[in-house]
């Protein structure tokens, strides 16, 4: 009850800020809008880090007006902003900072909520023991990912081990991806591996390989249901402090419900953690796009911890609404 609460006070500040500043709705401009009925329809694509909660947001706004047809497609945060760009959707789904070459093309992107990526690695890891007893450090992933010096699980481990690490990423232009690599100190682009597309193929290539190593979405790692990690798949952790053991205030990879906490309360490093967008091409003026994110930005957010992501401050959502705002 008091989360809702906190919503609908959200909700509340939204209006306040964006209520007069809300574009003109002729019917003659929109023939699908009724005053008495929000109507039409609104088109997403992008991230796949966004999807599960862009799914939820639809579905519960749907409740409110049934009129609204809504359609969600992911593909990656660089399909999302260049689709948005080109008028092929009224929102993209991005899960990165927006790059100033997109501003200047007119993207104006909405913060809605927090997520992180994490390291991933098969189950059947012979080593897996070991690897959650002590984490691994940022240094030891930049030898994988980055320089390729450490090609074997002997040599991250420090042991005479010659198993190999199989290495993979993502072959689409993606958020994920794009963020794990700046954690990394590097760009996507400089990430080796094997190419997979997309959140679900990483998770199942990493699942099936023994000696497999990966990097996911948080909600594409653990079940929705259970909140822990999928069934075959398991959450490398980041000894943060380079102690070489993971200490109980760095050992929050358990649950979908710890990690979050973690990713809350600054505990797990940004980035790899690090905020979603919806963007549009221009101030949003099609009716029914602009009541969603505001519905988003307000009482949407009593969605967002219980489907596995982080609200922003509420001092922050306000400020997202405000570029509601005429211009």
């Amino acid at each position: 009850m008091a989360r809702r609460t906190k919503y609908l006070i959200a909700a509340a500040l939204v209006a306040a800020l964006v209520g007069a500043a809300e574009p003109r709705r002729p019917e003659a401009a929109d023939p699908d809008f009724s005053q008495s009925e929000l109507s039409g329809d609104i088109a997403l694509s992008g991230a796949w880090a966004l999807y599960p909660m862009a799914l939820r947001w639809s579905e519960e706004f749907r409740k409110l007006h049934p009129r609204v047809r809504i359609d969600v497609q992911a593909g990656g945060a660089g399909k999302g902003m260049a689709d948005a760009l080109a008028g092929m959707v009224d929102l993209g789904m991005v899960s990165r900072e927006i790059h100033p070459v997109e501003l200047e093309k007119g993207a104006i992107a909405f913060a809605v909520c927090k997520d992180a990526v994490v390291a991933t690695l098969s189950a059947r890891n012979p080593f897996l023991a070991e690897i959650q007893r002590r984490g691994l450090r940022r240094e030891n992933l930049i030898a994988v990912w980055i320089d390729e010096k450490a090609r074997t699980w002997g040599g991250l481990l420090g042991t005479e081990d010659r198993s190999p690490i199989r290495v993979y990423t993502r072959s689409d232009a993606c958020g994920a991806a794009e963020t794990w690599a700046q954690y990394l100190g590097g760009k996507q682009e400089d990430l080796k591996g094997v190419g997979v597309y997309g959140d679900p193929g990483l998770a199942e290539a990493v699942r099936r390989d023994s000696f497999g190593l990966g990097f996911n979405n948080i909600n594409f790692v653990y079940d929705a249901r259970t909140e822990k990690p999928l069934p075959g798949l398991a959450v490398l952790p980041l000894d943060l402090n380079g102690n070489g053991l993971l200490d109980p205030e760095e050992d929050f990879y358990r649950t979908r419900r710890t990690i979050v906490a973690a990713i809350a309360r600054g505990a797990y490093p940004s980035p790899p953690a690090r905020d979603l967008y919806l963007v549009t091409k221009g101030r949003p003026r099609k009716p029914a796009a602009v009541e969603f994110l505001r519905w988003i930005l307000g009482e949407g957010q009593a969605y967002v911890g219980e489907t596995g992501y982080i609200s922003l401050p509420l001092d922050r959502l306000a400020a997202e609404a405000k570029k509601l705002e005429a211009r």
